[in-house]
């Protein structure tokens, strides 16, 4: 593809900067060669030899942390890093997908989509169930080969698995649907996939957010239609830069650990005879707190509490930022932390203490903006290890940096915009 045409095309996504457009435009460009290199020199005949370019965003959680699960409300919004994709169909009923960083690619025969356990946590499975779904809903499925290349780091809070399961989805749905399948319907299939087949217990929200693109809310109260409403804001024009720090924690035998959490929300909404938190009523949960705790454990009660708080706070949020209110906005950002911290206690695992990277980074970045200025952080999206967020601005991003990368290392710190595109196939 011819390098100026390349970047016409991508310029919806990443806007009109010149040094991030030459970025980016190098990135397809790479990955178009390598989809040259593995699939189009084996392409067989009868097979599509016309590639497309795909592209679906990261997402940050904005407010609403372990929420969604209950079917509670988030603030969300899809990001400037993606994941992106060099496709053609093929007439095999398989897809083949070489990934940047491995060497051998997934292959999945669309002829056998049920569960595969020995593929739980793997590619394959999200491949697998997307199209095993598809089926399911009534959808058309079919075969392609292809390259893909995530800069939505693994582990960072920024939703990697969501945003490769909405890829997929979107393939499948470009290729075989006509686009017809709305992004919300692809939302729901990944996050089913990723429950049943890659067997991850979570969420809707980030493959929403990926999926929708822009900042988002969402009411989850009605799990299989939940309400997605955008939120306009202009982030840039507060003069605060959006930042992710990656503290670099061990991800390993966390699990459990994020399974607590809806785990012992849903124990308390099932006290009351009720499956959600959402479902629940503050006033009544107070008054049976003896009970509750002697039956449920204190934790139990604390995560309890941090729903209906945080659910409240993300309307709060949505008003705030309606309202062009950054100050207010701010506030419950640290609100959010704070709860998060001290009722959640998603901060740190229980049985690894003396890791404790995110409680760290809190700590500083809380101390930073105290003798700094305004701003704000909480932790980011599941905790336990990862990222935390931060709001600070724009004229402190780079002593801030400095100060992070000293602890947690170089390109610890990623600075965010706010794509408001979400997932998309750029060329059919």
């Amino acid at each position: 593809m011819d390098r100026l045409k390349l970047t016409d095309i991508i310029k919806k996504l990443y806007g009109d900067d010149e040094s991030i457009l030459d970025y980016q435009t190098d990135r397809y460009l790479k990955l178009i060669e390598t989809y040259k290199e593995k699939i189009l020199r084996g392409i067989s005949f009868g097979e599509d030899s016309e590639y497309h370019l795909f592209s679906t965003p990261g997402r940050t959680e904005i407010g609403g942390n372990h929420t969604d699960h209950n079917n509670g409300r988030v603030l969300a919004g899809s990001i400037n890093l993606d994941s992106i994709a060099v496709v053609s169909k093929n007439n095999n009923n398989k897809v083949t997908l070489y990934s940047e960083g491995y060497e051998n690619p997934f292959v999945v025969d669309l002829n056998s989509l049920a569960p595969i356990k020995a593929e739980e946590g793997d590619t394959n499975s999200l491949i697998r169930g997307i199209a095993a779904r598809f089926v399911e809903l009534g959808y058309k499925i079919g075969g392609f080969n292809g390259v893909i290349a995530s800069d939505v780091l693994r582990g960072s809070g920024l939703s990697s698995s969501a945003s490769i399961e909405v890829l997929i989805g979107t393939i499948f749905n470009a290729f075989y649907n006509s686009d017809s399948v709305p992004v919300e319907e692809i939302a729901k299939i990944s996050q089913y996939v990723e429950n049943v087949y890659f067997g991850k217990p979570c969420g809707l929200m980030d493959q929403m957010a990926c999926a929708v693109g822009g900042i988002i809310t969402i009411n989850f109260k009605d799990k299989d239609n939940p309400i997605v409403e955008k939120v306009n804001f202009d982030f840039d024009a507060t003069g605060y830069n959006l930042i992710v720090v990656d503290t670099g924690g061990n991800h390993a035998d966390l699990t459990d650990d994020y399974a607590s959490v809806p785990s012992e929300m849903k124990s308390v909404a099932n006290y009351f005879n009720k499956s959600f938190c959402s479902e629940i009523d503050y006033n009544l949960l107070i008054e049976n707190i003896p009970d509750i705790r002697s039956k449920l454990g204190d934790r139990a009660v604390l995560r309890a509490i941090h729903f209906l708080s945080e659910n409240e706070r993300v309307i709060k949020q949505v008003e705030a930022l309606r309202n062009n209110d950054f100050d207010r906005f701010l506030n419950l950002i640290k609100s959010s932390g704070d709860s998060s911290f001290k009722w959640l206690q998603n901060i740190y695992p229980t049985s690894n203490i003396k890791e404790q990277g995110v409680t760290l980074a809190l700590s500083v970045t809380e101390k930073f903006i105290e003798e700094n200025g305004k701003g704000a952080c909480r932790v980011h999206g599941g905790g336990f290890a990862g990222t935390i967020q931060v709001f600070i601005p724009s004229i402190l991003v780079e002593k801030y940096k400095k100060l992070i990368d000293s602890i947690f290392g170089t390109k610890s710190v990623s600075i965010l915009k706010i794509r408001d595109v979400g997932t998309t196939c750029l060329s059919l």
